[in-house]
Parts: structure tokens; C-alpha cells; sequence
């Protein structure tokens, strides 16, 4: 399978066949990967550190302290672009999961995604710089404090002076089919903003700042996926809006969307045990990656 258009030769197959031996292996070597289990937690992390190094990245590990785990750490594998003075792109999921839960839409499913991307884009010579990060401590008693991974990144963006072009989010990815319902967390939603009855969809949701960003992003995404791909520009202080590591470079003042399949609007196994491996739709995964894949490269070209 390839998608039409500027990157005919992208292999959405072994998109997807890559994906799933990502999720499997998070999933089922290390299941409740989360700061009260610190083991697996820091297992996970080398073991994604080093699918990072075996594309033929340099990871840099961003260290920092946060109990009961202690010392835990976001994973940033970074390509540097032919010009240095252009605001750069991150791409990033979380990495970590509520206890008890292997976690596979939520969210080995973003990993996979972002490990993908940074295959696929390893041969591209792109302008700006791409950050690929895999942050620890997005779920509570972490979530919007400041000691969550994506927020303690992007902080310290922030407080070197780093500017970016965009951050997209990579939130639950793997969920989608057209025999799956759809719910949404207000019910005029789909009535009046005509959205999809079934869950054969790709979510692309950003702060009002961000709403250029989301706008460019599902344009390019809906003309290369052969799923759905919807949009939604909302205040960022809004659940469930900001609920992931978006939130984080919001808080900071940058622009950034989540890409998502819209978790337990959808997913019936979202925080459960039975967020497993097989639940998932990978054809749906590669989609929603060679959807992201595109607006990559037009973020990259856009001045």
C-alpha cells in the first residue's frame, strides 16, 4: 500500500506490520509502565532508547526527579535541519501508562507512531530541525504538574529560547473502524458540528492559538488518509481537550495539536487491563502515520 500524492513510496504495510511489533513488545515485556512500578518504567525507556539509536538517531535523555519512581527521563532523538535559524518540529507521545494496564492505545500506540515517523524520516533532508520525544509521567498523579514529562521538555524550550514551528501530539492512535460508535463529550457535537457517527476517524485538536496549525495539519492529513480526519480548534483550558502532552507546550506559549482517536470517546478499553496488543487496528495506525507524515513535510517547507 502506498499513499498518493508527494510520497508515493511510503509502504503503509510496513508501517503497519512495524507498528505492531512496537506496541507488542511495550506491552508484553513491559506492562504497567508507570512511576509507582519504576522498574518497568525505566525498562521501557532503554528499550525505547534504543530503537531510537537502531534507526541511527543520537538520544539525548533528559533526566529529572520525580517520586515514587525517582529519577525518570523523556527520550529525545533529534535530526538537525539545513538551516539552524528556522523555529523547529517536535514530535512526541508519552510513553507511561496507568497501573495495572499494558497500555496499547494508551499509549504504545503514540510511541509506535513517533518511532515511525523518525524511520521514515531519517533519509528526508529536512529544513527545520525534528525533535522525536518519548515523555515519561503524562498520567496522574503526574498529569499537569510540573512534573510531567512533556511539560518539564517544554519548559526547558522555553526557558532556552528554543522556537517551534509546531509540536503534534501523538495521543491513542491505534482504535478505529467503521463498526466502532462514537461518542463525544458534548452531545450537540455531532448534531450541529456534523460530526462522524462511527469511529472510522482521526481527530486533529488544538488551543484557539493553534488553530492555523490544526487547520494546515488536517488538510494535509485529509488528503492523504483513506480514513476519516476531522478537526476541532477549542479553548485550551477545556477537558477534554487538554488532556495530554499538547497541554504542556500550550502552558507554554507554543503552538501545538494532538492527533488522536479520540481515547474513551471511543476506545472501550481505555485505563483497563484489556487495552491489549490485539485490540488495536493497525492498518488504522499506518493511516493515521502516513497522514502525519505528510503534514510533516509540509511544516517543514512552510515558511
Amino acid at each position: 500500500m502506498a499513499i498518493d500524492g508527494s510520497n508515493p513510496g511510503l509502504n503503509l504495510r510496513e508501517v503497519a506490520e512495524k507498528s505492531r511489533r512496537i506496541v507488542e513488545t511495550l506491552c508484553r515485556q513491559f506492562p504497567s509502565r508507570t512511576g509507582r512500578s519504576g522498574a518497568s518504567l525505566a525498562r521501557s525507556a532503554v528499550w525505547i532508547e534504543q530503537e531510537f539509536r537502531s534507526l541511527g538517531y543520537r538520544v539525548t535523555l533528559q533526566r529529572y526527579a520525580a517520586m515514587p519512581a525517582g529519577e525518570v527521563k523523556n527520550l529525545i532523538a533529534e535530526k538537525t535541519g539545513l538551516d539552524p535559524a528556522a523555529p523547529s518540529i517536535v514530535v512526541g507521545a508519552h510513553y507511561d501508562t496507568v497501573p495495572g494496564t499494558p497500555g496499547a492505545d494508551d499509549n504504545a500506540s503514540g510511541v509506535a507512531g513517533t518511532l515511525e515517523l523518525a524511520r521514515l524520516l531519517l533519509p528526508y533532508e529536512n529544513r527545520r530541525t525534528l525533535s522525536f520525544v518519548a515523555f515519561t509521567h503524562e498520567e496522574a498523579p503526574y498529569f499537569y504538574t510540573s512534573r510531567m514529562g512533556s511539560y518539564v521538555y517544554a519548559r526547558s524550550l522555553k526557558n532556552s529560547r528554543v522556537p517551534l514551528r509546531a509540536m503534534i501530539c501523538l495521543e491513542m492512535i491505534g482504535y478505529g473502524g467503521r463498526e466502532l460508535r462514537q461518542s463525544y463529550p458534548f452531545p450537540l457535537m455531532r448534531r450541529i458540528g456534523g460530526f462522524p457517527e462511527h469511529g472510522n476517524f482521526v481527530g486533529v485538536v488544538g488551543n484557539l492559538r493553534s488553530r492555523k496549525l490544526v487547520k494546515a495539519v488536517y488538510e494535509r492529513m485529509k488528503e492523504q488518509c483513506r480514513i476519516g480526519v476531522e478537526r476541532l480548534s477549542a479553548p485550551g483550558f477545556l477537558p477534554p481537550f487538554n488532556l495530554s502532552d499538547q497541554s504542556s507546550f500550550w502552558r507554554n506559549g507554543y503552538r501545538a495539536v494532538m492527533v488522536t482517536d479520540t481515547a474513551f470517546e471511543r476506545n472501550p478499553h481505555y485505563h483497563l487491563e484489556s487495552d491489549s496488543p490485539e485490540t488495536l487496528n493497525y492498518e488504522f495506525l499506518a493511516e493515521v502515520v502516513g497522514g502525519v507524515y505528510s503534514a510533516l513535510l509540509d511544516l517543514d517547507r512552510m515558511e
